[in-house]
């Protein structure tokens, strides 16, 4: 939130504008330059440039050659409706009081607040930052292609060297120009931007000359990508001059490939690319800081560069249609350089456009970060971009955005086919039907990751087809809230769905970005005790009996609703949970049931506590307990993975003081000793410091011959259900009767037993089966994993599928 001494507060509190922000400023809150930039050079000019971008250039053959005129002229009419809504909103908010720095955050941020407005602005400037980024990725494609070393056109100079790192070298050399520019100052940057406008225009304008002044001719393609272009006889497009019938054969869609990628191209397809095209409208709106009228410049501006850009989308559109057969259309995107009087002016006018694009991005996601610096909305994060120069110049935040424009590289090499053992992370999806049952785990969740990625996800039941609006996004406030409020460090992710499994199948496949998606899924256990209402319990959310919050918004507890009353119907099937779970384990998703969380005492759940005072176990069984053998079990993915995550946990600072100890389960063949030697010779190769335990196990009840274990465990296999039940009491037996013991003590535990010497288990950390294949079995076995786990206290039972330790280097 904004400090007390914010510009942001005292605006809104005072209603003084000029007390919290000088006539003079400039480049936001608390600059001291005077306005310079005119209607002309200030919003007309960045606006039109960014609206047209590389589309105007390399884009217009593709739209008409798929769509055909009329519907090309119906996707034009589409995107320039929604267009003109969005600038009659920005003319509304314009022209209702004084416009400082900032643009479009400022504006919205001092009408619907600092909440709206900061989360807004924060969305702008990173939509400016990737917007750069693209642009000039873009421009060194557009350079490369006719200059590159692997040039393939037909007129290609190759003199420059191809490769990730060159590639990597001359966006950096055409960001550091444009970050150049931009750090000296909005007047350096209009007159680079009107030079750039007048070498568009004049590009723009040998192409309409061309049109008129070139005869019919027939224009080589290019080869396929793919195809041996010497082995086959050239093709070609025709330019026709204008000719009635080529017109005829361009009215209607003829939807084809897309020769540079090979996927077939729809309606959305195309539209997606005219209407990224068409965008950049608020270019202007964002040198707020530097105009010198911006409540008249901005609108008057923007509503002059939306119509001189629609009138020559039109033009270009009916020029193509009337003199261009469709195979040139669709097999050479960039068929204004055939046809042109002068090809290299429209070259010069595709790198103009490029390169404008990138500044104008670059300089007006720093005018809005420095506006979220002076407003104090993030703290100390974005205290270098409030430094400015002595002229005004928010340089600070020029250099901030550009460094993130150099993170971007980075951000991609999250990618999901470079994941690797050795640096694995947890990244849950905590799948929450109501938080005020689910504190303790969100908070227990939230410990187990580690610094990965933590997704809150909630699935509400509905058909959007049936609703008046979408009943999502609404809701998105208090789970927000319910973050803040619960102290974790968590992305929510709300989702409409029929039912809670398809939801969290949504929620499992389009969480995250790139690598950084959840590759775990964390559910509550499903069973019959009566939930809890931790609201009620846990200071922080404690609230005025008036049902109000902070700043008299509504109260958290009135946000959700109360839990479920017992025996009452719930969203989520027996069923339907087991088929989450093989859902998740289908899609390689790790699975974790957590249950009795709310045993845990509070101080395990806090984030910073240190206290020694009573010490804990964490016991950790990695073998299949509900398959009798024993054997080399705890070699296998899963159990690692429970070693794994139980080795996560005792990281975190209220975990410190908990010992971890590893059972060693037995086979009745198995002689003592050879197999603890082997595990602690792993743990010491792992760096796991644990205290390791042998017990005997698969003695008594069930246990069958080898033949018949290697069907499966008890969940899988033939046995029947009195077998089963039996084995999973035994194994709770063993379970409980370990929990209370010390290295040297007794049995007991916290459940009963005879008062066993040492600490007692604080977590246990049990082996997950597989469900089994047959959903009619899944009945069976959530009530095997309800006697296994009953009256444990504290429990995580997990089934990894994803390898997480390495021995190699």
């Amino acid at each position: 939130m904004a400090s007390e001494n914010s510009p942001l507060l005292a605006y809104r509190l005072l209603g003084d504008e000029g007390s919290a922000f000088p006539a003079s400023g400039a480049g936001g809150p608390g600059g001291t330059s005077p306005r310079k930039l005119s209607t002309f050079l200030g919003v007309v000019v960045p606006t039109v440039l960014s609206m047209f971008s590389i589309v105007v250039f390399l884009r217009i053959g593709f739209v008409v050659g798929h769509a055909g005129l009329l519907q090309a002229l119906a996707m034009l009419l589409v995107a320039y409706f929604i267009l003109a809504l969005t600038v009659l909103s920005v003319c509304a908010i314009a022209t209702n009081g004084a416009v400082r720095g900032g643009g479009a955050y400022f504006m919205i941020s001092r009408t619907l607040g600092p909440e709206v407005g900061g989360s807004i602005g924060l969305m702008f400037y990173l939509a400016n930052v990737c917007g750069c980024a693209v642009s000039l990725l873009g421009l060194v494609e557009a350079v490369l292609d006719v200059f590159g070393a692997d040039a393939t056109g037909p007129s290609g100079i190759r003199v420059l060297p191809q490769g990730y790192g060159w590639n990597l070298l001359y966006g950096s050399l055409l960001l550091g120009l444009v970050g150049g520019v931009c750090t000296l100052g909005a007047g350096l940057y209009a007159r680079a931007s009107f030079l750039t406008f007048l070498l568009v225009s004049g590009s723009l304008a040998s192409v309409l000359v061309s049109f008129v002044a070139v005869g019919p001719k027939d224009i080589r393609l290019t080869p396929r990508p793919g195809t041996n272009g010497s082995s086959l006889p050239p093709r070609f497009g025709h330019f026709t001059g204008f000719n009635s019938s080529t017109l005829k054969d361009n009215l209607g869609a003829g939807y084809a490939e897309d020769y540079t990628t090979g996927a077939m191209m729809t309606f959305a397809s195309v539209f997606a690319v005219l209407f990224n095209g068409c965008t950049g409208i608020m270019a202007g709106a964002n040198m707020s800081g530097e105009l010198k009228d911006p409540s008249r410049a901005i609108p008057l501006g923007t509503i002059i560069a939306v119509a001189y850009t629609f009138f020559i989308y039109i033009l270009l559109f009916f020029l193509s249609s009337f003199t261009c057969d469709r195979i040139l259309l669709q097999e050479d995107y960039g068929f204004f350089r055939s046809i042109s009087l002068w090809p290299p002016l429209v070259l010069i006018g595709i790198y103009a456009t490029s390169l404008s694009a990138s500044m104008s991005s670059l300089i007006g996601a720093s005018r809005i970060l420095h506006a979220l610096a002076q407003d104090d909305l993030f703290g100390v994060i974005l205290a270098p971009a409030k430094v400015v120069s002595g002229g005004g110049n928010p340089w600070g935040a020029v250099l901030y955005s550009w460094g993130l424009v150099q993170v971007r590289k980075y951000l991609l090499r999250l990618d999901v086919r470079k994941e690797h053992v050795k640096f694995w992370r947890p990244q849950l999806l905590l799948l929450v039907g109501n938080p005020r049952g689910a504190l303790p785990l969100l908070r227990l969740a939230n410990q187990l990751k580690k610094g990965g990625l933590y997704v809150l996800g909630h699935v509400i039941l509905g058909d959007l087809d049936s609703l008046p609006s979408d009943p999502v996004q609404p809701q998105y406030g208090a789970w927000l809230s319910l973050v803040d409020r619960a102290q974790v460090k968590a992305f929510v992710d709300l989702t409409l769905a029929a039912s809670v499994r398809q939801g969290a199948q949504h929620l499992l496949r389009i969480s995250g970005l790139g690598g950084m998606k959840p590759n775990t899924l964390v559910l509550g256990f499903y069973d019959d005790a009566p939930p809890q209402d931790h609201f009620l319990m846990d200071p922080a959310f404690s609230e005025p009996a008036d049902g109000t919050g902070e700043g008299g918004s509504p109260a958290l507890s009135t946000l959700f609703p109360p839990p479920r009353a017992p025996g009452s119907p719930r969203a989520l099937s027996p069923q339907d949970y087991v088929a989450t779970m093989a859902d998740a384990l289908k899609m390689n998703k790790n699975v974790v049931l957590a249950r009795a969380c709310g045993a845990l005492p509070p101080e395990r759940l806090s984030r910073g506590s240190w206290s020694t005072a009573q010490l804990h176990h964490v016991d950790v069984w990695p073998l299949n307990l509900l398959r009798p053998r024993g054997g080399p079990g705890y070699v296998d993915v899963c159990g690692l993975f429970l070693l794994q995550m139980a080795t996560i946990l005792g990281m975190v600072p209220a975990w410190h003081s908990a010992r971890l100890r590893i059972f060693l389960c037995l086979g009745p063949q198995e002689a003592p000793g050879a197999a603890e030697g082997r595990l602690r010779a792993l743990l010491s190769q792992l760096r796991i410091r644990a205290e390791v335990q042998e017990v005997a196990w698969g003695e008594g009840a069930g246990a069958g011959s080898p033949e018949e274990e290697e069907e499966g465990d008890f969940v899988n296999g033939g046995r029947g259900d009195a077998e089963a039940e039996a084995l999973a009491l035994s194994a709770n037996a063993l379970v409980r009767a370990q929990q209370g013991r010390g290295s040297g003590g007794g049995p007991g535990g916290p459940e009963g037993g005879d008062g066993g010497e040492g600490p007692a288990t604080a977590l246990t950390f049990l082996y997950l089966p597989r469900p089994p294949a047959d959903p009619a079995r899944y009945p069976r076995y959530l009530a095997l994993l309800e006697t296994l786990s009953r009256d444990l206290g504290p429990t995580l039972l997990i089934h990894g599928v994803t390898p997480v330790t390495c021995t190699d280097l």
